[in-house]
Protein backbone atom coordinates (compact mmCIF):
# COMPACT_ATOMS: atom_id res chain seq x y z
CA UNK A 1 0.00 0.00 0.00
CA UNK A 2 1.91 3.37 -1.02
CA UNK A 3 0.70 6.30 1.14
CA UNK A 4 2.28 9.41 0.03
CA UNK A 5 2.86 11.45 3.29
CA UNK A 6 3.13 15.37 2.43
CA UNK A 7 4.81 16.60 5.65
CA UNK A 8 5.31 16.16 9.71
CA UNK A 9 2.35 15.75 11.18
CA UNK A 10 -0.39 14.98 8.39
CA UNK A 11 -2.47 12.16 8.13
CA UNK A 12 -2.46 10.10 5.16
CA UNK A 13 -4.99 10.57 2.43
CA UNK A 14 -6.42 7.08 2.54
CA UNK A 15 -7.18 4.19 4.76
CA UNK A 16 -9.03 3.18 7.90
CA UNK A 17 -9.13 5.20 11.15
CA UNK A 18 -7.00 3.58 13.79
CA UNK A 19 -8.58 2.75 16.90
CA UNK A 20 -6.33 1.88 20.28
CA UNK A 21 -8.43 -0.98 22.42
CA UNK A 22 -7.21 -1.45 26.14
CA UNK A 23 -8.37 -4.67 27.51
CA UNK A 24 -6.88 -4.18 30.63
CA UNK A 25 -8.68 -0.67 31.69
CA UNK A 26 -10.09 -2.26 35.12
CA UNK A 27 -7.06 -4.10 36.57
CA UNK A 28 -5.14 -1.19 38.11
CA UNK A 29 -8.51 -0.49 40.03
CA UNK A 30 -9.24 -4.24 41.39
CA UNK A 31 -5.50 -4.77 41.82
CA UNK A 32 -5.34 -1.42 44.10
CA UNK A 33 -8.58 -2.24 45.76
CA UNK A 34 -7.84 -5.80 46.72
CA UNK A 35 -4.39 -4.80 48.69
CA UNK A 36 -5.98 -2.35 50.57
CA UNK A 37 -8.72 -4.47 51.31
CA UNK A 38 -5.79 -6.70 52.74
CA UNK A 39 -4.11 -4.06 54.08
CA UNK A 40 -6.55 -2.41 55.93
CA UNK A 41 -8.54 -5.53 56.82
CA UNK A 42 -11.42 -5.10 55.90
CA UNK A 43 -14.09 -7.77 55.94
CA UNK A 44 -12.77 -9.02 52.36
CA UNK A 45 -9.33 -8.88 53.05
CA UNK A 46 -9.41 -10.65 56.21
CA UNK A 47 -11.33 -13.46 54.59
CA UNK A 48 -8.56 -13.57 52.04
CA UNK A 49 -5.70 -13.90 55.04
CA UNK A 50 -7.70 -16.21 56.65
CA UNK A 51 -8.34 -17.93 53.63
CA UNK A 52 -4.03 -18.33 53.55
CA UNK A 53 -3.67 -19.49 56.50
CA UNK A 54 -6.03 -22.53 56.85
CA UNK A 55 -4.09 -23.35 53.51
CA UNK A 56 -1.16 -23.30 54.94
CA UNK A 57 -2.27 -25.27 57.90
CA UNK A 58 -4.13 -27.46 56.02
CA UNK A 59 -0.64 -28.39 54.12
CA UNK A 60 1.55 -28.44 57.27
CA UNK A 61 -0.73 -31.19 58.44
CA UNK A 62 -1.45 -33.34 55.12
CA UNK A 63 2.43 -32.94 54.80
CA UNK A 64 2.84 -33.72 58.38
CA UNK A 65 0.68 -37.28 58.66
CA UNK A 66 3.09 -38.86 56.30
CA UNK A 67 6.24 -38.80 58.13
CA UNK A 68 4.00 -39.67 61.24
CA UNK A 69 2.51 -42.41 59.90
CA UNK A 70 5.72 -43.92 58.17
CA UNK A 71 7.85 -43.84 61.45
CA UNK A 72 5.23 -45.15 63.62
CA UNK A 73 4.93 -47.92 61.44
CA UNK A 74 8.59 -49.09 61.83
CA UNK A 75 8.16 -50.21 65.57
CA UNK A 76 4.58 -51.96 64.11
CA UNK A 77 6.22 -53.53 61.08
CA UNK A 78 9.45 -54.91 63.20
CA UNK A 79 6.95 -56.61 66.29
CA UNK A 80 5.35 -58.23 63.23
CA UNK A 81 8.66 -59.44 61.60
CA UNK A 82 10.96 -60.35 64.02
CA UNK A 83 13.56 -61.02 60.86
CA UNK A 84 13.69 -57.98 59.70
CA UNK A 85 14.79 -56.40 62.70
CA UNK A 86 17.80 -59.39 62.73
CA UNK A 87 18.80 -58.51 58.82
CA UNK A 88 22.33 -56.44 59.30
CA UNK A 89 23.56 -54.02 56.59
CA UNK A 90 27.37 -53.22 57.38
CA UNK A 91 27.04 -54.36 60.15
CA UNK A 92 24.59 -52.22 61.39
CA UNK A 93 20.81 -53.79 62.21
CA UNK A 94 17.93 -52.68 60.40
CA UNK A 95 15.92 -50.58 62.73
CA UNK A 96 19.03 -48.07 63.12
CA UNK A 97 19.10 -47.75 59.55
CA UNK A 98 15.65 -47.01 59.11
CA UNK A 99 15.74 -44.75 62.14
CA UNK A 100 18.93 -43.17 61.39
CA UNK A 101 19.44 -42.45 57.68
CA UNK A 102 16.07 -43.26 56.24
CA UNK A 103 13.94 -40.72 58.91
CA UNK A 104 16.03 -38.10 57.83
CA UNK A 105 15.92 -38.35 54.14
CA UNK A 106 11.96 -39.03 54.39
CA UNK A 107 11.39 -35.95 56.53
CA UNK A 108 14.12 -34.11 54.34
CA UNK A 109 11.70 -34.81 51.61
CA UNK A 110 8.87 -34.16 53.21
CA UNK A 111 9.64 -30.14 54.47
CA UNK A 112 11.47 -29.79 50.78
CA UNK A 113 7.53 -30.85 49.30
CA UNK A 114 6.14 -28.47 52.18
CA UNK A 115 8.40 -25.75 51.31
CA UNK A 116 7.61 -26.08 47.80
CA UNK A 117 3.62 -26.20 48.32
CA UNK A 118 3.76 -23.76 50.53
CA UNK A 119 5.38 -20.91 47.90
CA UNK A 120 2.53 -21.91 45.53
CA UNK A 121 -0.46 -20.89 48.11
CA UNK A 122 1.80 -17.94 48.63
CA UNK A 123 1.99 -16.96 45.04
CA UNK A 124 -1.83 -18.05 44.27
CA UNK A 125 -2.28 -15.78 47.27
CA UNK A 126 0.01 -12.79 45.41
CA UNK A 127 -1.58 -13.41 41.86
CA UNK A 128 -4.92 -13.26 43.79
CA UNK A 129 -4.28 -9.67 45.08
CA UNK A 130 -2.49 -8.34 42.28
CA UNK A 131 -5.89 -9.34 39.59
Amino acid sequence: MDVAVTGPGTRPAAGPHRERVVLAKRRGARMVRTRVEVQQQTEVGDAMVRGLVRAQLGLALRIAVVPVCLLGAIPVVLALFPALADFTLWKVRMPWILLGFVSYLLLLGCAWLYVRLAERNEQDFTDLTDD
